[in-house]
């Protein structure tokens, strides 16, 4: 009852409309630390420093992966249509200037690869996830490549990161948002479970060269740990 409390002032005291970076990636830690979620990363900035963003594609497990990445740096995302409606977490997202996608409309595709690749120019990093919808756990589905065609026309460094779930030692799913469960009983779940642990691992750069075919092969590699041969600095 206490978790659910907490869960509830944070809710509550929901970041204002105006915020954003570090003040939103505030929020996002305090919403973990109410549902009494660990964060791991060993990486304490998840882009690569320069002129362009970075690419950062993700294996999907849950909506809790939004606010973990949030709380780790104050990136942007490449969502589908869905998430915006999600209460408060989809606002957190609107708030990085994510680009929400309907993944039925392929007419509109051409000109969110665009936009993305304007947000990747403008120096901004995005968490794009490629499997296009959640998994239990990696190794999931396969990456679409719409997004590493705009980090080949930005030129924009490509970070895969893994993110995984664990309660005490023992590997976890009972974040998972998948099939036709709902929003309200993941975060029951979440926010009743004991010693859960949310893991962001970062894995080498891939650099924004060759075709978008291999890239999002070589994301999908280093995010599952099947690496292929792709130039990585």
């Amino acid at each position: 009852m206490k978790r659910w409390g907490r869960l509830v002032g944070a809710l509550a005291a929901a970041a204002p409309a105006s915020a954003h970076g570090e003040k939103l990636g505030g929020h996002a830690r305090r919403v973990l630390d109410a549902l009494d979620v660990g964060l791991e990363t060993p990486e304490r900035r998840l882009s690569v420093p320069g002129a362009t963003g970075t690419l950062l594609v993700a294996n999907h497990i849950s909506w809790l992966d939004i606010v973990g990445l949030l709380a780790v740096e104050p990136v942007g995302f490449l969502a589908k249509r869905e998430v915006a409606d999600w209460p408060v977490f989809g606002s957190m997202a609107t708030r990085t200037g994510t680009i929400f996608l309907d993944r039925e409309a392929l007419r509109a595709l051409p000109g969110g690869v665009a936009r993305l690749a304007s947000l990747l120019r403008s120096g901004r990093s995005v968490v794009v996830f490629p499997e296009g919808t959640t998994w239990c756990s990696a190794p999931g589905g396969q990456f679409r490549r719409a997004a590493f065609q705009a980090a080949l026309d930005a030129g924009a460094p490509i970070r895969p990161l893994t993110i995984s779930y664990r309660e005490g030692a023992v590997p976890s799913t009972i974040a998972a948002l998948v099939g036709d469960d709902t929003l309200a009983a993941s975060l029951h779940r979440v926010a009743s479970a004991r010693e859960l642990t949310l893991r962001i691992d970062a894995h080498p750069v891939l650099l924004a060269v060759g075709d978008r075919r291999a890239l999002a092969e070589a994301a999908r590699g280093a995010v599952t740990g099947d690496r292929g041969g792709l130039t990585r600095v």
